[in-house]
C-alpha cells in the first residue's frame, strides 16, 4: 500500500485513502454493532482522525492538480494525530500509565459514546473500560492495530505530498 500510494499521483492516492478511511469506519461500525465489541471513550476518539481522514478525502473532486499534495499532507498529519492517540490508548490498556477520568470508571462519568453505551447505563450495566483491550490477536489489540495502521499510511501520505512532479514509477 505504502508504494502503491507513492506511486500514484496525489490526486489518486487522496482517493485512494478515502476509500480506507471508508473501509476502516466501516469495519469498526461492524465490529461495534454486528460483533457486540462496545468501544471504550478513548476508542471512540481513536476515530475522529479517520473521519477526518474521510472527509479531507471527500474535498478531492473539488481540488485543481496541486491541490492533491495539499490533502495528502492534511491526511497525513490527521493519521498522525490518531497515531497518538491510539499510542496513548495501548500505553493505557498496557498500564504504563492512567487513562483520563472517563477511562478510569468505563466512561461512566461522562458522556455515552454510543447507543449501546447509553443502554448500559440505563440498565445499570458498566461500560468498557479503556485499560481492558475489547479484542485481541496475535498479542495485539484493536488499539495497537490502528496505531500501525495509522502510522504506516501517515508516512506514504506525507511522503507523496512532500514529492513535486507526476508519479513515480
Amino acid at each position: 500500500m505504502r508504494r502503491m500510494l507513492i506511486s500514484l499521483d496525489p490526486r489518486r492516492a487522496a482517493q485512494a485513502m478515502l476509500a480506507v478511511a471508508a473501509a476502516i469506519l466501516l469495519a469498526v461500525y461492524a465490529m461495534q454493532y454486528l460483533g457486540g465489541l462496545e468501544p471504550c471513550p478513548l476508542c471512540v476518539w481513536q476515530r475522529y482522525p479517520w473521519f477526518a481522514v474521510l472527509g479531507i478525502g471527500l474535498l478531492t473532486p473539488a481540488v485543481g492538480r496541486g491541490g492533491g499534495r495539499m490533502l495528502l499532507a492534511a491526511m497525513g498529519a490527521a493519521l498522525i494525530v490518531g497515531a497518538g492517540i491510539a499510542g496513548y490508548h495501548v500505553g493505557v490498556e498496557q498500564l504504563w500509565w492512567e487513562g483520563s477520568s472517563t477511562c478510569a470508571d468505563g466512561g461512566a462519568g461522562g458522556e455515552p459514546t454510543s447507543l449501546a453505551a447509553l443502554r448500559a447505563l440505563a440498565m445499570g450495566t458498566p461500560a468498557p473500560r479503556c485499560d481492558v483491550p475489547a479484542w485481541m490477536l496475535f498479542g495485539i489489540s484493536l488499539t495497537g492495530y490502528n496505531f500501525l495502521a495509522s502510522v504506516a499510511l501517515a508516512v506514504p501520505c506525507l511522503a507523496r505530498a512532500a514529492l513535486r512532479g507526476g508519479p513515480r514509477r
